[in-house]
């Protein structure tokens, strides 16, 4: 659905340095153009419609594209998706990123309690892979040795030179975690590969990269996130460290009942307020735990009670009180790269009890971009509500 011809300019990037956000394009600051092609005074009201028939209008359209558009014909448009996108922003309910093999400058964003795909142009990720989403941002690599970071929520990118880590990074096993510093511009961007075994954090504050982990040595991190404004990892062997931004050091945690069993698919969670490990396996193994901190000690639950997990291949996320989001409490949603060849793709939903296969959700609605050219597949869950923020004091 096209939006009126006033907002017919589409939405532009710009190429920032590695700290830059670059959202100037059609922002609140353009102004629309007339039929005429003469710029038009930005507080003119050239709408006919009233606000509820604008706000039927900006609910229909499934294009970020137009949205971003729509906000540009006139105050009173831009009034009524100010309101529309700040609802939208907030909600916690995941989306999925969904790309095809042949049309990978195209990406929607998949909403299964709407059963509808909200699509995205992102012509300038072509070529790049995917590593994963974190922050509401999608992190890309290409092969000019950068990491291209894009909130296609806000139009913000930042750009990342990855050349001193480029060969221990392989894109389709990275996991990251984007984090900004608190009250302030700066972020860090944690990267580890699962082919390699690194561990990698960048500081935005100078530019550079630290080295935790090169190649499994001293440590086998299968993953990380942030819990309390504090970076968490955790080993094969489900040791759980905290990670220090001031130094190139990790101190682990001393605690009782730690899983005897390795595990390379262990995954660590942050839901409402405690940490989780996770190790799943569709239909073999569905291990949960709670660190209880009073007693330092792992505590395996038996369910999942008031929460949902949301897995693919690249991490597992929590979401407590999932039913108030649209799902449903003490399942595992989990997409894999398997939907590539098949006909349609498909998030299996499995109980968060014994692992065993509930349902089948099936693509519906998926964009016109996207449909016209081949299936469309899963890539990740995507929060589009998630700030992290991390504190560099609080860990020496």
């Amino acid at each position: 659905m096209q939006v009126d011809k006033m907002a017919s300019t589409k939405l532009g990037m710009e190429q920032g340095n590695n700290e830059e956000d670059s959202n100037r394009s059609n922002s609140s600051n353009a102004l629309p153009l007339s039929s005429s092609g003469k710029k038009m005074k930005e507080d003119k009201d050239i709408s006919p419609l009233d606000g509820d028939m604008l706000d039927i209008v900006s609910k229909k359209l499934v294009s970020f594209d137009d949205l971003f558009n729509f906000s540009a014909v006139c105050k009173e448009w831009r009034a009524v998706h100010k309101i529309y996108w700040r609802k939208f922003l907030e909600s916690q309910s995941p989306l999925i990123v969904q790309t095809t093999r042949n049309a990978k400058r195209f990406y929607s964003f998949y909403s299964i309690p709407e059963k509808r795909a909200y699509s995205s142009k992102l012509s300038y990720f072509r070529g790049k892979s995917y590593c994963g989403s974190s922050s509401g941002y999608l992190v890309m690599a290409g092969a000019n040795n950068i990491l291209q970071l894009m909130n296609p929520f806000t139009r913000k990118q930042k750009i990342i030179d990855i050349s001193v880590v480029r060969k221990d990074l392989t894109y389709f096993a990275c996991r990251v975690l984007l984090a900004f510093t608190r009250d302030s511009d700066e972020f860090v961007l944690v990267a580890s590969c699962k082919r390699f075994l690194g561990l990698y954090v960048y500081h935005s504050r100078n530019s550079s990269w630290k080295t935790y982990s090169k190649r499994g040595h001293p440590w086998k991190v299968v993953d990380f996130v942030l819990f309390n404004n504090t970076i968490y990892v955790l080993t094969y062997k489900a040791e759980i460290g905290v990670l220090s931004l001031n130094s190139e050091s990790l101190k682990f945690l001393k605690l009782k009942n730690t899983p005897n069993v390795p595990s390379w698919s262990y995954s660590l969670l942050s839901c409402d307020g405690e940490l989780l490990v996770v190790d799943f396996v569709p239909n073999k193994v569905l291990d949960v735990y709670r660190i209880d901190w009073e007693t330092m000690s792992y505590v395996k639950l038996q369910t999942l009670g008031e929460r949902a997990l949301f897995h693919s291949p690249y991490k597992c996320y929590a979401l407590a009180n999932p039913g108030k989001w649209g799902f449903e409490s003490n399942r595992v949603y989990s997409i894999d790269w398997d939907s590539i060849d098949r006909d349609s793709a498909e998030c299996e939903v499995y109980s968060g009890s014994n692992n065993e296969l509930v349902e089948c959700i099936m693509l519906a609605g998926s964009s016109r971009e996207v449909r016209s050219r081949s299936t469309p597949y899963w890539l990740d869950w995507c929060f589009r509500n998630q700030h992290d923020e991390v504190d560099y004091s609080l860990v020496e």
